[in-house]
């Protein structure tokens, strides 16, 4: 994708706004990122983030509990919300003849959602999140491991050491008045990215946005977030989980280099070389050659304000033996790097991935977003595949010999004798 022609501005409030033209269909995305997810809570209150992004679908100062969502679905509009780790994000894609009613809903309870916070509200969508972590997390097979790893993987009191879901009991200590508090800390325009993506005029999108969100006060300073540092982890540190699960599993969670910079390009297509797919190396020792697993498959996720994380996952009836061959195959790619072969497909694969999130005017929307809010850049998204073909063989074998060396990672073990 070339890149498209930005229009930017920020309000006199510290809303940045970001509006890209794109006229192949008559829809508007429209995408606000707050700064603000699991990492900005404090101890006891885990998953308010993530309990507050429910709650903002529950009306505003000017909607009524379920009109929010009955009049996006009159117009005709596809909506959701996602919380992680550093950002809550808000986002309806509508036949742009209903831009200015999406704006006007997501400008409503940016300004005005503390009038429409009740206990009631709180009570019921306390409920309908636990009840979730129940059915995601809780009741499926390894459905805790990512929040079991992050606890090995970070120290007690850090701030990704808890995942963006949180506890049961710190769902049932929060009160309205943590919620109006989080509110009014968070949740304000200064700490929030709108970027507009579709059939649209710019300059009569800014004069919309400006009307709607522009009288929304600037609210207070928000507090420094704690700093979320962490270097390449040393050692295995291995959990048994005494779980009823259908096969005995390794996970393995290992620490990367911050995303932003040149190292997490080299240490996210290392990952990709070593457990991205049928084609990657893991699959073909653990799978095709040694049949000691049924699956393998590694990823990424990347964070901007701590370290970036690589999960491993194997399922097969031996995890003493997937950890024995998973550092044999970690050891190999540190000495040898990748082929020329390896490190082109990982380049494709890198385009290929910012082709799937950006095709669409809902997911440029996104990530604009993104860029904007994580590196205050939004066009910095259409240099990503551009970034990825300029890394080089041994860049990727540096950051592989550094980030993901064998006998350095947190572990679980699914049904079977830790290593």
């Amino acid at each position: 994708m070339a890149e498209q022609p930005l229009h930017e501005h920020t309000l006199g409030n510290g809303l940045r706004v970001v509006v890209c033209e794109d006229h192949v269909v008559p829809l508007a995305a429209v995408n606000i990122w707050y700064g603000v997810g699991s990492r900005h809570e404090r101890a006891g209150r885990t998953g308010l983030a993530h309990l507050f992004e429910h709650l903002m679908f529950q009306g505003s100062g000017n909607v009524a509990e379920g009109e929010h969502a009955a009049l996006l679905e009159a117009a005709g509009a596809s909506f959701n919300a996602s919380t992680s780790f550093e950002r809550t994000n808000y986002y309806e894609t509508v036949p742009v003849s209903h831009l200015e009613l999406a704006l006007w809903l997501e400008a409503d309870r940016m300004g005005t959602l503390p009038a429409a916070l009740t206990q009631a509200n709180l009570d019921n969508q306390r409920d309908v999140v636990k009840n979730e972590r129940r059915q995601r997390y809780d009741n499926q097979p390894y459905g805790t491991a990512f929040e079991r790893l992050c606890r090995l993987t970070f120290p007690s009191g850090h701030p990704y050491a808890h995942t963006p879901i949180g506890s049961m009991e710190d769902l049932d200590a929060t009160t309205l008045e943590d919620c109006k508090d989080f509110f009014g800390t968070w949740y304000a325009p200064h700490n929030a990215v709108l970027s507009v993506v579709g059939d649209v005029d710019p300059e009569e999108t800014l004069r919309a946005v400006e009307k709607y969100f522009g009288g929304i006060p600037a609210g207070p300073a928000t507090p420094e977030a704690r700093p979320g540092d962490l270097g390449p982890l040393s050692g295995v540190t291995n959990e048994d989980v005494d779980e009823d699960v259908p096969s005995p599993a390794y996970f393995a969670m290992f620490s990367l280099p911050t995303d932003g910079g040149d190292d997490i390009e080299a240490a996210e297509m290392a990952a990709e070389v070593l457990g991205g797919g049928s084609g990657s190396r893991l699959y073909d020792r653990m799978v095709r050659r040694d049949q000691i697993a049924t699956e393998v498959w590694a990823g990424v996720t990347r964070l901007a304000d701590g370290p970036s994380l690589a999960l491993v996952e194997a399922v097969g009836p031996d995890p003493e033996k997937i950890s024995a061959v998973l550092d044999e195959e970690l050891a190999r790619f540190a000495a040898e790097g990748p082929t020329e072969e390896e490190a082109a497909r990982a380049a494709a694969q890198a385009e290929r991935g910012f082709l799937e999130r950006t095709e669409t005017v809902t997911g440029l929307a996104n990530a604009l977003s993104q860029n904007a809010t994580q590196f205050g850049d939004a066009s910095r998204v259409f240099t990503a595949p551009a970034r990825a073909a300029a890394v080089t063989g041994d860049q990727i074998k540096q950051m592989a010999g550094r980030w993901l060396a064998p006998g350095a990672r947190t572990a679980l073990t699914y049904g079977g004798a830790s290593k």
